[in-house]
């Protein structure tokens, strides 16, 4: 990638024809955005007091030198059982490694990092914390009533850990099993994940959202012999229906089910889950295993490559791929980002607002902040229970100093006004964080306006289940913002962007293609469990030489990264290639639109024919007798915005859309609505309203006819 400019101007207010930035009659390439304003940097941070200061940072983290600095932070940062010797080994396979014919594939050219080295992911986590200060607070636990909440100190977590882990041993676990966690966002979730660490267990959290068949699959396909999970979840003020899933999933398992002890988390105290839905023999209440057992387990010496969980994630086969992160690598890559990109200091309280049945939640809520030693949050409810005032009550009564959320959530909130901002003590933020999309400007400068009060950082960040932690984002103290752009690369990542075509580097600015890494930095996934073959294919075998991101990028003018989506969120119409997230911007500009989905569906004249779903704000009233003419205005606009070839074929006006309990649009859902496959739409757990569907559904089959 090339590197950011030196001297950023100041907020252009014309371009080179002299059109306003912000005039709608503006014409952008694929490479710009509508709004190039450019946010300072605050004058207090780990890094600075500039990009150029970015940029000395930055190169002694790549390149043949950077060994030197990468061993620095290991040692620095983590508590090592064994020093290591050798700092890295292996890469990614050029195309003469690829052939199939090669004598020596891939398989046997690993990457590690740090191969010799010893340590515990748990050990650096928990007991260092906890022997130098028993009584800082490890964990805010926000439930989901907003009048329940805990502090769980590094010392109440080291002892339900240790009782934890010797449970799991009293039920034959030992170093390298797998063990299955499907718990809702309770802050023993924590526990359950650092105890698995402490004794070698690889853990494989699956998300309490989903169903018993997506269960039942991670379990047969790691093979755990223990499965940790609740007798209920609570969410937006109701109960879901845990253990009662869980049950299920076993059973569908059928001979092959390998679960032989299921650790159950009494977290509502049903009474029918304990009397209907408890196999005496196989299920153990957890407050009840860990009273007979001693308060502390000596951690298990991992090797820096041990692994250390497995994660799921969607795969273009159907088949959910199981994604390997091994121990020191990931641990160092987490608490190194939290560091710099959340720019942590002692005393602060960090808020990641996921799931840990993410990765986010992984790493941003478990791993990074508790190896630093900082406070970290488990928030159960959502965004709007039993208000939209609740993310803002809890800054406010916690006094959080990082907030890190979805741009699906802002938005949401956007929607439903700033005044549920306003009436809360924000002032503890210093540090506001977007994750799992890109964030259109108007959400952006949301947040910025309301929630920062123009006084906060804002890092928009990039990265994925496989990366392991954030690759592409700014540094508060050194990057000056651009809504809507991840800006540069973090330390040890060299971005390239390359034709999707001919796989060659595209160099200069204005430019789009595929984000590409050239080389290997320590928190990268390893492996798909049980097949890495698989693994090869999907991220190393397109472009070699390279680890492939999937998605699109551009390069603007300034050097800045702008992330345009997945490769397959990408619309081409008639020859024109542009982002999903690009068209959804220009219709996030109309002032009475709250949100939009925006999807490319085969065209016979076109190729790809861009389709639009929106919602409107509450307070933008109209009569459902000029929706015609309300959605010519939006065609028009974005006619304006991008150009003619931009222009949606059809706009859907809906109340709302279908969401994961954690806030993020499922645009498969809409896809298959419209090509006329609204009764192939499968597995529809993950929806938070499942009710929503059938709304769309008759929303387009009325529109089709029409």
């Amino acid at each position: 990638m090339a590197s950011a400019a030196s001297n950023i101007p100041g907020p252009a207010r014309h371009d080179s024809q002299g059109i306003p930035m912000h005039a709608p009659g503006r014409r952008l390439t694929t490479a710009t955005n509508p709004h190039k304003d450019i946010h300072p940097v605050p004058e207090k941070s780990h890094v600075g007091p500039d990009i150029e200061a970015y940029k000395a940072a930055h190169s002694d983290t790549v390149g043949p030198h950077s060994d030197a600095w990468w061993a620095q932070q290991a040692r620095d940062n983590l508590t090592w059982i064994k020093d290591f010797s050798i700092v890295r080994t292996g890469g990614f396979p050029s195309a003469e490694e690829l052939k199939e014919d090669n004598p020596n594939p891939p398989s046997t050219l690993p990457i590690t990092w740090f191969p010799d080295g010893a340590l515990n992911a748990c050990y650096n986590c928990v007991d260092r914390h906890a022997f130098k200060n028993p009584d800082l607070t490890a964990i805010i636990y926000e439930a989901d009533e907003p009048g329940e909440h805990q502090y769980i100190t590094y010392g109440m977590l080291l002892n339900e850990v240790c009782r934890v882990a010797n449970v799991l041993k009293d039920m034959g676990v030992k170093k390298g099993d797998t063990v299955t966690i499907y718990l809702p966002m309770t802050w023993q979730a924590a526990a359950a994940f650092l105890a698995c660490a402490r004794i070698g267990a690889i853990h494989s959290a699956v998300f309490a959202g989903f169903s018993a068949e997506s269960l039942r699959d991670r379990i047969l396909d790691c093979g755990s012999t223990v499965l940790i999970t609740a007798d209920e979840g609570r969410r937006g003020g109701r109960s879901v229906a845990t253990k009662v899933i869980a049950d299920q999933a076993l059973k569908e398992c059928g001979d092959a089910n390998p679960v032989k002890h299921v650790l159950v988390l009494s977290r509502t105290g049903s009474k029918t889950v304990a009397e209907q839905h408890f196999t005496p023999g196989r299920d153990v209440w957890w407050h009840e295993a860990v009273s007979n057992v001693p308060s502390y387990c000596p951690p298990e010496v991992m090797n820096s490559e041990d692994g250390l969980f497995i994660l799921y994630t969607s795969g273009s086969t159907g088949k959910p791929k199981g994604i390997l992160h091994t121990t020191g690598g990931y641990l160092l890559g987490a608490l190194l980002t939290v560091k710099y990109v959340f720019d942590v200091h002692p005393g602060d309280k960090f808020a990641c607002m996921a799931d840990i049945g993410w990765i986010t939640g992984h790493t941003y809520i478990i791993y990074g902040p508790l190896s630093l030693g900082t406070t970290t949050t488990f928030f159960e409810s959502t965004p709007v229970y039993p208000s939209p005032s609740r993310y803002w009550e809890t800054v406010s009564k916690h006094g959080l100093t990082q907030f890190y959320s979805s741009p699906t959530a802002v938005r949401l909130l956007r929607k439903l006004g700033h005044q549920h901002v306003q009436d809360h003590d924000l002032s503890s933020l210093r540090v506001l964080g977007s994750v799992g999309e890109p964030i259109n400007p108007e959400a952006w400068n949301w947040f910025n306006e309301h929630v920062g009060k123009g006084e906060c950082a804002i890092v928009d960040t990039f990265w994925q289940t496989e990366t392991g932690s954030i690759i592409v984002t700014p540094l508060p103290g050194a990057i000056e913002t651009k809504p809507g752009s991840a800006t540069v690369p973090f330390f040890g990542i060299e971005t390239e962007i390359v034709d999707s075509m001919s796989g060659k580097p595209l160099e200069g600015d204005n430019i789009e293609g595929v984000l590409c890494i050239k080389k290997p930095w320590p928190s990268i996934a390893r492996t798909i469990w049980g097949d890495h073959k698989r693994f090869i294919d999907t991220y190393l075998r397109p472009y070699p030489g390279y680890y492939f991101t999937g998605d699109g990028a551009g390069r603007d003018e300034h050097g800045y990264i702008w992330i345009k989506g997945r490769v397959d969120d990408v619309i081409n119409v008639s020859g024109h290639r542009m982002s999903t997230a690009e068209v959804e911007s220009a219709l996030l500009l109309h002032n009475g639109v709250a949100e939009t989905a925006v999807i490319g569906t085969a065209d016979e004249m076109t190729g790809q024919a861009v389709n639009a779903f929106v919602t409107m704000k509450p307070e933008f009233s109209y009569d459902s007798a000029i929706e015609p003419a309300l959605i010519k205005e939006l065609v028009l606009q974005v006619r304006k915005i991008i150009g003619p070839f931009a222009a949606p074929k059809r706009i859907f006006i809906v109340s709302d859309l279908p969401k994961t309990r954690s806030g993020k649009i499922i645009r498969r859902i809409l896809r298959k609505i419209v090509a006329g496959e609204g009764d192939q739409l499968g597995d529809l757990s993950s929806v938070a309203e499942p009710e929503i569907v059938d709304v769309i559904k008759q929303k387009v089959a009325d529109s089709m006819s029409a």
